[in-house]
């Protein structure tokens, strides 16, 4: 059965899909010891690769406790909010805590906005469903051009607008599949999803030890 919050969701968000790069040239590491790594860098990969799992992971369980409307999904929103402070402070361990502070911010707002979507996506209210996916796709530019900042040479602005749009795209069709309750569809989007935040990790894993050789 077509659930109608799902169809205004698909509609609204489609733009996200189209014209999305998705070769964006970074070496896709599958979490074993690269050639010539040293232990600091393996650690960075591994500890970056952890937080952004767990960015996924809670935006999944909050995303599917409100949809379902189970008890755990303060919870989840609390710790997903959590996460993005994780993530801040480990770019500010190299970027300073000024950066790492405004980076939580883009972040937190990143999922805040998200949770007005799924809410007027449930609620089949197509103004609000308008104006909080213009503000997530927003967001997520300021998200990209603020690492871009950070680190120009090897985090360009094109390539990291290209990942956020696709982190975006992977879960909206996650939402989307679960909104329909099609369940195989969720678990695949969710694949999806999961291996597209692997390779970002690892960007910005590679980014900064290219920035910070020193440090490795």
């Amino acid at each position: 059965m077509e659930h109608m919050g799902s169809k205004l969701l698909l509609a609204t968000m489609i733009a996200l899909l189209t014209g999305v790069v998705v070769g964006y040239g970074f070496a896709n590491n599958q979490g074993s010891n690269a050639e010539g790594e040293s232990e600091k860098e393996v650690a960075l990969r591994q500890d970056m690769r952890k937080l952004w799992t767990d960015h996924v992971v809670w935006t999944r369980e909050y995303a599917s406790a409100s949809i379902e409307g189970t008890a755990d999904a303060d919870a989840a929103a609390e710790r997903l909010l959590t996460n993005q402070e994780d993530i801040g402070s480990a770019v500010g361990a190299y970027y300073g805590k000024e950066a790492g502070d405004k980076l939580t911010d883009l972040l937190k707002q990143h999922i805040l906005i998200a949770v007005d979507l799924i809410n007027a996506a449930k609620a089949d209210d197509q103004a609000k469903v308008d104006e909080a996916n213009t503000k997530w796709r927003q967001n997520g530019q300021e998200i990209a051009d603020f690492l871009s900042s950070a680190n120009p040479n090897n985090w360009p602005q094109s390539t990291m607008r290209a990942m956020m749009a696709k982190h975006l795209s992977t879960t909206t069709d996650e939402v989307q599949a679960r909104l329909d309750k099609n369940y195989p569809g969720d678990i695949r989007a969710y694949d999806a999803v999961y291996e597209h935040i692997l390779d970002m990790a690892d960007a910005l894993s590679e980014g900064i030890v290219k920035q910070f050789p020193d440090k490795f």
